[in-house]
């Protein structure tokens, strides 16, 4: 991403970062939940709180009051809450000044009702926040707090709602965390942006005074306290755009109109580690985490990584290696169908992951800019469509392949693979037969690879028409020999078992999967697969087998103490009726006030039945070009997808698709047929006993 496009060519209000330095460590406690300009009255601001540890605001400005919220501190300098428990919501009227004091913590877990052990997730348990960060009523506040010095630790807050209004113009970067250092024109608003300087070998070297070792912990991003969608979505969540060994660990991240984590210029060493981040990238970036500029020895591990609008990690062009491993990453690609993980540049490690219910294929390699020994191994996938592994070949390739995988490659058969093809075109094995007997509990598998390489063979659990089906559970590795050929005996497999496998190098570089091979009896036993009959890799029931699986990222945690209900007898069926559409103004994608009734039923029966996924298709009327109306259908399903997400409704029970103009509901040309035309339709999937019908009653005519 081009950071540049958010500066502006003004400068905004931000107070100076630093006037007087400030050597004592103290400890200041916020009392008060408004903001505004700093007065000697009964209070304490946040504001103002920031301004006493940065040393720009002397305590003799200070009411007595006031000055009594002000201590020494004993080892770092601490910004504490003592908020009244029912305004514990601090509304900003601008955007605060960066944190610039060295070695400071934001603290909302010194709140009085913070319960440590208190969680609302069973997945990764985080506490739930008491003090929330969110700009005031029909005020603009593109960031909540700025981080801009060495070793600064926000912990335990909820920040929402930051973001700003797209203009003529570009504008600074919106987040609710940012970090960046304090010359920067990203801080100051100048209208250069900050440049990574290169030496006289030409490469790039890191920044003066980046800020290092930032810790964001324990924070819920873009979700309010009580769980919900806030009426105005953040643009970013933690926004690195410049800093070295930052730490991200332990925060919920969600609703986001871009990526819940985006890197900018430098991020090198930064940690993100054991977050939940589910919904984002709703209205712009789609991605959950998006890694860019110089990110060397970045590791994204332990993660839940589910319901994003795009991949659950974008590498775009990064200069350094990433190692991605143990996260969970499932049902992204709920707007734009992409890979879960989706790799550029070299020397990358995806490893131990669970990668599954994905609109695209799990990991995909880019192959311009040319990416290599970009080792992918000991994952387990499931549910995809596409390949588990796909290597990206410049040749043939149009946009869309690029994004979801241009499916399996041919064996190479010219050096100049090597240089057209990620990971320098290394071959997927390939099994000498496509079935392979078992005798007793053990079967010998046999096949080719590039010489010298490490196969690993899968078991294939799913049982799907593609001869590329995801590689579920690695059985073991072996290393192919100087001619390419490797045998492995493998216990335990039975007949109608299927397996796979892939190969790596390490100066070249992981594989794509062989295509299955089956486990066999030599007495027959029963239908078999013929595997061989299968030749359509992409398959429409890998897409109904997936959207007929119920998402849900996150779960309560389980009571403390486990009781057993007494046995209740079957519940009644479903018995409840539902609208399947709603309508819009000639060429608007705005949700009416009668549209908005009718979407508020639809959301109501969506919380009353959880079992419930949808997915909204976009559609208008015939006039305009194709390319016009896919757009402005596109706009229409995201408008209703964002309206419900504020109904409280999970962005992963939703999924979009546009439409344009290509499926009418009716064929005339009138304007009344044109304003049925001009909708978005609810494809309920698990509605058994719901009753559907169309419904008119907010029809716009022109």
């Amino acid at each position: 991403m081009n950071a540049k496009k958010f500066l502006l060519p003004f400068v905004f209000l931000l107070l100076p970062v630093s006037a007087t330095a400030q050597t004592e460590n103290l400890k200041v406690v916020v009392n008060s939940n408004q903001d505004g300009a700093v007065n000697p009255d009964d209070a304490l601001t946040l504001r103002e709180a920031i301004e006493i540890v940065n040393g720009t605001l002397p305590l003799d400005r200070l009411s007595s009051a006031e000055q009594s919220l002000v201590s020494s501190n004993v080892g770092t300098t601490l910004i504490a809450f003592n908020l009244p428990s029912a305004d514990t919501t601090i509304r900003l009227v601008e955007v605060l000044p960066p944190l610039a004091r060295p070695g400071l913590i934001v603290d909302g877990t010194t709140q009085p009702e913070y319960d440590p052990e208190g969680s609302a997730t069973a997945e990764i348990a985080i506490p739930i926040p008491v003090v929330a960060i969110a700009p005031a009523a029909n005020r603009e506040v593109f960031r909540g707090l700025t981080v801009v010095a060495d070793g600064v630790t926000i912990r335990g807050l909820s920040l929402y709602g930051f973001t700003s209004r797209h203009r003529a113009t570009a504008t600074l970067p919106p987040a609710d965390i940012f970090i960046d250092n304090p010359q920067s024109a990203a801080i100051k608003g100048a209208a250069n942006g900050q440049k990574l300087i290169e030496n006289q070998e030409g490469e790039l070297t890191p920044i003066p005074n980046s800020p290092k070792n930032v810790v964001i912990e324990n924070n819920w991003l873009g979700i309010l306290p009580d769980q919900s969608v806030p009426q105005q979505t953040s643009a970013f969540g933690v926004f690195v755009f410049n800093s070295l060994g930052t730490t991200i660990q332990r925060n919920r991240i969600a609703n986001h109109d871009g990526s819940g984590i985006i890197t900018s210029v430098q991020a090198e060493n930064l940690q993100v580690t054991e977050n939940i981040i589910v919904g984002n990238g709703i209205a712009g970036m789609p991605d959950a985490i998006r890694l860019e500029g110089r990110i060397d020895n970045t590791q994204v591990s332990a993660n839940l990584i589910c319901g994003n609008d795009g991949s659950g990690v974008f590498l775009f062009k990064p200069q350094g290696a990433a190692q991605i491993n143990n996260n969970q990453i499932i049902y992204n690609g709920r707007r734009l169908r992409r890979a879960a993980v989706y790799l550029m540049g070299n020397d990358h490690q995806v490893i131990e992951n669970q990668i599954g219910h994905q609109t695209g294929p799990g990991v995909v390699v880019a192959s311009y800019p040319k990416s290599d020994r970009n080792l992918i191994q000991s994952n387990r996938y499931f549910d995809l469509d596409g390949l588990s592994i796909d290597l990206i070949a410049q040749q043939n390739t149009g946009v869309q392949e690029y994004q979801r995988g241009d499916g399996p490659n041919p064996p190479r058969n010219s050096p100049n693979r090597r240089l057209d093809t990620a990971n320098s075109a290394i071959n997927a094995p390939q099994f000498i037969s496509r079935e392979f007997f078992v005798l007793g509990n053990k079967t010998n598998l046999s096949g080719t690879a590039d010489p010298g390489s490490q196969v690993t063979v899968y078991q294939v659990k799913e049982n799907t028409e593609t001869p590329y089906a995801p590689l579920s559970e690695p059985l073991t590795t072996i290393a192919a020999d100087d001619e390419g050929k490797f045998s492995v005996t493998v216990d335990n497999l039975q007949p109608g078992d299927r397996v796979s496998a892939i190969a790596t190098i390490p100066k070249y570089g992981t594989s794509e999967p062989a295509a299955n091979a089956e486990i066999v009896s030599p007495s027959p036993v029963g239908d078999q697969v013929n595997l061989s009959s299968t030749t359509n890799f992409t398959s429409t029931n890998i897409l109904r087998s997936r959207l007929r699986t119920i998402p849900q990222c996150t779960t309560a945690p389980a009571p403390p103490v486990v009781q057993v209900p007494p046995e209740e007898p079957p519940p009644e069926p479903i018995r409840i009726q539902v609208p399947t559409n709603v309508h819009f103004a000639l060429d608007k994608a705005t949700i009416s006030p009668e549209s908005a009734r009718v979407l508020e039923r639809i959301a109501e029966i969506l919380q009353a039945n959880p079992p419930i996924v949808v997915e909204l298709r976009g559609h208008t009327d015939p006039r305009a070009s194709d390319a016009y109306n896919f757009d402005l259908s596109n706009r229409r399903a995201i408008a209703v997808r964002n309206y419900l997400l504020r109904q409280g409704i999970a962005p992963e029970r939703m999924t979009i698709r546009a439409l344009g103009e290509s499926q009418p509901r009716v064929t005339g040309r009138n304007r009344l047929d044109h304003a049925r035309n001009r909708r978005v339709e609810f494809i309920f999937q698990d509605a058994r006993g719901i009753e559907l019908f169309v419904q008119e009653e907010d029809l716009q005519l022109e």
